[in-house]
């Protein structure tokens, strides 16, 4: 494509700066757009007959798109005035209407892509052109004739109490990192944060006294939630041996200093990454010969579901996960009636 539409750029601007979504994300739907970019810009070429060629197969299809070239984020938000002319990719998204975009969908349905992955598109599409209708670049919105595929409901998958037991007794708690990345599997389970609100954390955000986290979710939005003992006292430990390890020195002098520091740290002292924390976990799951697909979100999963196991109230699930809306928490109410169900059957002597 000859250079990205300029819209893209103003409307990955509006999700950064004004909706506060995370940098991730915000590559995720400007990928999307991207996408959409092209094919319209080939449909603006009808000389070329080019079959179009699927991205590169990833071990998650929903994020093969996002994977491609990062977006430009471009300073700070502005409103955008388009000066693009007819016959221009620009102008084309701007002036498309309902059979433009069911063609692009058409153009989608040849690369094979799950009804997840459309939709994830279509949702794209669909705040995209809500944007420009925000700001009067567009009389109508075409989206609304677009209906979203079915998706099949996927219950989220739940670690066993004794799974998360032997999972947490695999890192080596006398060495400083060791005792970091229990301090950290201990955080996921104890409270259920998104491994992305994990390594935000700063030293700052920890209270000790009242044994809560401050928590930045989506949208920047903070929530207190409470710490377990257990993960307490993993991060009490975590931090005892960072104080004198002669590699973090550097940290020690700006946390005096009053800087904010990360929380969790990686052996350089900077703040751990998302990817960091995800490879940490695959070597502990090996070592403790647990399910290779289990990943922090796993984590996340299986606090919800033990709490309502054991008689938690859905509107406190939902609080803690900093889930907007009470239906996205009932999901873990299915998977919890599941397993008390499974419980029953082999366990009542009349089940059968």
């Amino acid at each position: 494509m000859a250079g990205q539409p300029q819209i893209i750029d103003q409307f990955i601007n509006y999700l950064r700066f004004e909706r506060h979504f995370s940098q991730y994300t915000a590559r995720c739907y400007g990928a999307d757009l991207r996408q959409y970019a092209e094919y319209l810009e080939s449909k603006n070429q009808p000389a070329q007959n080019q079959q179009p060629q699927a991205p590169q197969a990833t071990s998650n299809p929903s994020l093969s798109i996002a994977q491609s070239d990062p977006v430009t984020i471009m300073g700070s938000p502005m409103e955008h005035e388009s000066t693009a002319q007819e016959g221009d990719t620009e102008y084309t998204m701007i002036h498309a209407d309902a059979m433009v975009i069911r063609g692009f969908l058409t153009h989608l349905d040849g690369f094979g892509y799950s009804a997840a992955t459309t939709a994830r598109k279509i949702a794209t599409l669909r705040s995209f052109y809500k944007w420009m209708l925000k700001r009067a670049m567009i009389q109508s919105n075409p989206m609304v004739l677009i209906r979203t595929p079915k998706q099949t409901k996927r219950l989220p998958k739940a670690m066993s109490v004794e799974q998360v037991d032997k999972l947490l007794s695999m890192p080596d708690c006398k060495d400083t990192l060791g005792a970091r990345d229990r301090a950290i599997l201990e955080t996921l389970y104890s409270t259920g944060v998104r491994v992305s609100e994990l390594v935000d954390l700063s030293r700052g955000d920890l209270d000790q006294a009242e044994q809560t986290l401050r928590v930045r979710g989506k949208g920047k939005k903070e929530r207190i939630v409470p710490l377990g003992s257990h993960a307490l006292a993993a991060i009490r430990h975590y931090l005892t041996l960072l104080e004198p390890d002669p590699r973090f020195r550097a940290i020690r002098e700006s946390a005096a200093s009053g800087a904010q520091t990360a929380l969790f740290v990686n052996k350089n002292g900077g703040r751990l990454s998302s990817r960091s924390v995800r490879r940490k976990l695959d070597k502990y799951l090996q070592s403790a010969g647990l399910d290779s697909t289990i990943s922090p979100h796993t984590l996340r999963h299986s606090f919800a579901t033990h709490l309502l196991d054991n008689g938690a109230d859905l509107r406190s699930v939902q609080e803690l996960l900093g889930h907007q809306s009470l239906s996205t928490t009932q999901i873990y109410t299915h998977l919890s009636a599941m397993r008390m169900r499974t419980a029953y059957d082999q366990a009542h002597p009349r089940s059968a």
